[in-house]
């Protein structure tokens, strides 16, 4: 039965009004989103790490780039970066951070075992997951070194996980990984294509697209000028201390944490010492700085509190010094570390020391109630001074929101599709399921809506007339 025309405009208008406001909704939920701050938890393959340091191989491994240790055998990345299609599931980010393993020492001290994996990246596209690497590798029959930048080194089993529909942040977590074809030349050829790898979590904060800017007239840059000669803008020193003694700290045996107060920032691996004041020559590359923060660990048998850290840097060696408290009693800028300082010259207003290695003195070794002896290799050192007003510090690495996802939005890898053919498992621990929702209400408003019309038309067509 045809609807007259007053009948068919009407249902015309409450379908534009009611779709209306829905629509922008809509597309704003597929709009691609910009992936800014996370982590990434991997053990690349416990077994390996258990070969590296164990009888046979008699080897270590070392983190770079930030990279830090969580968990009993995992390694975390920091600093994601990338995108998120929540329309389509695509997903890709990129995490900052290395780790370097050594082993089988030859007797010219080099390492019949080398191999260097930094710079992860997961892509998910089409139900399909990927986890990207560089490498750095000696082959284990030849000893030929290869370094190659993103290698698809690991394939992701996405069995179960829609990545649609996601809010921030985004958790994935235990996903299995299994070594590919590229992957297993790359690893040297200690494991073949098909290995199993350590599963894989990640967390990672999802920013919606920004709104586009108005038109307004941007103020004029201010001038910079660099700081007066024996001055500086700001600085920092960043230093993890050393990871085993962190590790114990919050293990099981001293079962405790640390706590950071004075402005002391925590950064995963390190901590960041900020505020520095005091004087730079850039000529000399020489620093004399004090440094704003405290950190206290606490435990069983443990309460170790390092402030006023402050650091020289002379002749191409660098000294870090710090008040410790221990047991009550607090003994003033004690020499804790050595560290190499070869070239400390400003390059853009910025004069900056990267991962520096350090050696413990041995006042830091009574510092630490004996508990390493002086040489001890500790933490490397990181340390930037601005000498310009356009120099920035480098930043802190980023590992993003603690995600805290509802039972029903939970990205487990052992969870399965429902009955009904939707997943079960999740890529979002904090969905927005509003547009779905609102477009559900709004189909039954609709259908309302249209059902009362065309009873409203058959009811005149139908009535007797006057």
């Amino acid at each position: 039965m045809l609807l007259s025309r007053p009948a068919r405009a009407l249902a015309v208008t409450l379908f534009a009004a009611l779709l209306g406001p829905l629509l922008p909704a809509a597309a704003a939920q597929a709009a691609d989103r910009t992936v800014q701050g996370g982590r990434l938890d991997w053990g690349i393959k416990s077994s390996f790490q258990s070969y590296v340091t164990g009888p046979i191989a008699h080897g270590s491994w070392n983190l770079t780039g930030g990279a830090a240790t969580v968990g009993g055998s995992q390694f975390r990345f920091h600093s994601a970066q990338g995108s998120y299609d929540p329309a389509s599931g695509a997903f890709e980010a990129g995490f900052t951070g290395g780790v370097h393993f050594l082993g089988h020492r030859r007797t010219d001290g080099t390492h019949e075992l080398d191999l260097t994996i930094s710079r992860p990246r997961v892509r998910i596209e089409g139900g399909r997951g990927t986890l990207y690497a560089d490498m750095a590798s000696k082959a284990k029959e030849t000893g030929t070194v290869t370094t190659s930048a993103q290698v698809p080194l690991a394939s992701l089993d996405l069995s179960g996980i829609d990545m649609r529909g996601g809010g921030s942040p985004i958790s994935l977590t235990h996903v299995p990984a299994t070594l590919t074809s590229r992957g297993a030349q790359a690893f040297a050829g200690y494991y073949t294509a098909g290995t199993p790898l350590d599963p894989i979590s990640l967390t990672v904060d999802v920013k919606a697209p920004a709104a586009a800017p108005t038109a307004t007239k941007s103020p004029e840059p201010s001038a910079s000028s660099p700081a007066a000669s024996g001055t500086f803008r700001d600085a920092a020193v960043d230093w993890g201390v050393r990871r085993t003694f962190r590790e114990y700290v919050t293990g099981s045996v001293a079962q405790g944490k640390w706590t950071l107060s004075g402005g002391a920032q925590d950064g995963g691996a390190l901590f960041r010492f900020p505020q520095g004041k005091g004087t730079y020559d850039p000529r000399k590359q020489t620093l004399a700085a004090t440094f704003a923060g405290t950190v206290r660990f606490t435990g069983t048998h443990i309460d170790l509190a390092l402030g006023a850290v402050a650091v020289e840097v002379t002749g191409g060696k660098g000294t870090l010094s710090a008040d410790v408290t221990s047991g009550g009693t607090t003994e003033k800028a004690v020499p804790l570390i050595t560290f190499a300082a070869g070239d400390f010259a400003p390059r853009n207003g910025l004069a900056a020391l990267t991962e520096a290695p350090a050696t413990l003195t041995e006042g830091g070794a009574k510092a630490f109630g004996g508990m390493y002896k002086a040489g001890t290799e500790m933490d490397p050192v990181s340390l930037a001074v601005a000498v310009d007003a356009k120099a920035q510090l480098p930043a802190l690495p980023d590992l993003g929101s603690d995600a805290k996802p509802s039972p029903s939005a939970t990205a487990s890898a052992s969870a399965s599709a429902s009955a009904s053919g939707a997943a079960a498992k999740t890529a979002a621990a904090g969905d927005s399921p509003g547009t779905v929702t609102y477009l559900a209400i709004g189909a039954g408003v609709l259908l309302a809506a249209a059902i009362a019309v065309f009873a409203a038309v058959r009811r005149r067509r139908t009535s007797p007339s006057h």
